[in-house]
């Protein structure tokens, strides 16, 4: 190996261990950057900000702890809470548990002779959702009990909650997390990626996975004098094509390509219920996390279609196509389908279905092959597999899998996916078969970690302090165009994305980097620390001495 992919190499594999540790990969001057400020300089926020429960209580990561938080000190919403967590762990649990643990929360949180009673929720809403665990224990079962608490959440409790001191420090938080960004100041937390210049109107790059905000987002966004930088997740584990093809035999074990399918059907799901069509579904651009998840990047072909339409564009990548995009015909979200046909083929063959590995051959050919060939299937194909691939590759997008009325969920209940728990699976607490060595620690996944790997482990599992990625010599280096010169429509387009820190990513990021939790202390006997006084107004800041010279 070169000297430059082994100092390359080993660069990231130092950066990487930055992760670890006391730190928790957190810059040396955290405390500093993270300073509270007094709760009177965040009057101005309180007043902006948008007193929506919704946002503010659900979907914002560091709102809903501190909601659940307030919710703790008081026995009536303390009830609530205890509530809506066991209808979460219900509606994750295997199928064979639901029907007892449905019936212990109905005896616990519905009937009125119970101490933990919800008179919220009320008794028609309790008396249907017992007959309808006799009848089907269905993970959606207490969703009508959910509205009628989240509305009483959302009247007193919700009005209390802004008087209290843990909105006030939701208030400190949405303070840091709305400062302007400096390149000096997100490189202590991230790792940089600038684009060359202007975009093409598309979205800047953001990947999507399955659950609400597991994603790989745009975490910050910040001009300097010459670039617009966008900070995103960064994935380690690589992606699929690189797992493919370069490591071990070509292709994964059927349990592998199972999960990786099921979490990119969650995905696609995802996608098209925002009415967005990805349309370059393909190995490399699947990405793995540290976990073993996979992410689906690279939005820059996916559009938006409007409800109730049709669209049109030959867009793709050769041999990832479908027929109806070849032919450019006008579609919705058959393309989709169609190319995870194509994943799931290449995954368990090794090659894609239309062009062997290195095959040469022109486009044409495999536009030909397309639209007339039948993809041969090996034995490497269970007959689970085969019918999957044989159904998402159907010609016909109106006889395709998935592009019926019931689109996703039609290829969820696939006997091929009968071992996924998609309930499971969407919460992220499905362990993966395969778990990237990032961290220099092989082993298999565990809910909380790493297990130690047995005995005659399977050759694909990771390889101690592994690198998923080409040398550094086979990756195109990033260059700089000289003589381009920018407009108003260029700065214009730039101001656009410099929003600085994004809300869920960056809070997801205190919480992960448990900044959130050595930060988020209050007062002895649970009253207001010095920062939450308004009694204790702070001192001005001390004046420099060429401040007091000027100012005179």
């Amino acid at each position: 190996m070169e000297l430059e992919n082994i100092v390359a190499n080993t660069v990231l594999l130092k950066a990487r261990e930055g992760g670890g540790g006391k730190r928790k990969g957190r810059s040396k001057k955290w405390r500093e950057i993270l300073r509270f400020p007094h709760i009177s300089q965040c009057d101005d926020l309180r007043k902006g900000l948008e007193q929506d429960y919704g946002s503010l209580c659900q979907k914002q990561p560091i709102g809903r702890l501190l909601f659940r938080q307030f919710c703790e000190t008081r026995p009536e919403l303390l009830r609530c809470i205890r509530f809506l967590d066991a209808v979460a762990d219900y509606e994750l649990s295997p199928d064979e548990k639901r029907k007892e643990m449905g019936e212990e929360i109905i005896r616990r949180f519905l009937k009125q002779e119970s101490p933990d009673f919800l008179p919220e929720v009320g008794q028609p809403h309790a008396s249907r959702c017992l007959q309808d665990l006799q009848k089907s224990p269905c993970k959606d079962l207490f969703s009508s009990c959910l509205r009628p608490l989240h509305e009483y959440l959302s009247g007193d409790p919700f009005a209390d909650y802004r008087d209290s001191m843990y909105f006030d420090r939701f208030l400190q938080w949405k303070y840091l997390e709305s400062r302007s960004w400096r390149r000096s100041t997100a490189g202590s937390w991230c790792v940089l990626r600038s684009p060359g210049g202007p975009g093409s109107g598309g979205w800047p790059g953001p990947a999507l996975t399955p659950g609400v905000g597991a994603q790989v987002s745009l975490a910050y966004a910040y001009e300097t004098k010459d670039a617009l930088c966008l900070v995103l997740t960064i994935m380690n584990g690589g992606d699929l094509k690189f797992h493919i093809y370069n490591m071990g035999n070509p292709g994964f074990e059927d349990e592998r390509v199972v999960f990786y399918a099921a979490e990119i059907c969650c995905g696609l799901q995802h996608l098209h219920q925002e009415g967005i069509v990805y349309r370059d579904l393909k190995p490399e651009n699947i990405l793995l996390d540290d976990d073993g998840h996979i992410r689906i990047s690279d939005l820059g072909l996916a559009i938006k279609i409007p409800e109730g339409e049709t669209i049109r564009g030959r867009v793709g990548t050769v041999g990832y196509m479908a027929p109806e995009v070849i032919n450019n015909e006008r579609y919705t979200f058959s393309p989709d389908w169609w190319g995870l046909g194509c994943l799931v083929y290449e995954m368990i063959e090794g090659q894609s279905p239309f062009r062997a590995r290195k095959e040469r051959v022109k486009r044409e050919e495999v536009e030909k092959r397309v639209q007339e060939d039948q993809e041969p299937y090996s034995d490497k194909f269970s007959e689970d597999a085969r019918a999957i691939c044989k159904m998402l590759l159907a010609k016909d997008p109106k006889q395709r899998l998935g592009c019926r009325a019931d689109g996703a969920a039609e290829v969820k209940r696939h006997p091929f996916f009968r071992t996924i728990n998609f309930k499971r699976l969407e919460a992220g607490i499905m362990t993966p078969s395969f778990v990237p060595d990032v961290r220099g620690r092989a082993g298999v996944g565990t809910r909380w970690g790493r297990a130690p790997l047995p005995p005659l482990t399977a050759l694909w599992l990771p390889q101690p302090r592994a690198v998923y990625c080409k040398d550094v010599l086979d990756i195109e280096q990033f260059s700089t165009v000289k003589g381009v010169n920018l407009d108003q429509t260029d700065n214009d387009f730039y101001a656009k994305f410099a929003t600085g820190s994004v809300s869920i990513p960056w809070q997801n990021e205190m919480i992960e980097t448990e900044c959130f939790k050595d930060l988020n202390v209050f007062g002895p006997g649970g009253t207001r620390s010095p920062d939450l006084d308004w009694r204790q107004l702070p001192e001005p800041p001390k004046r420099s001495l060429l401040q007091r010279l000027f100012r005179r």
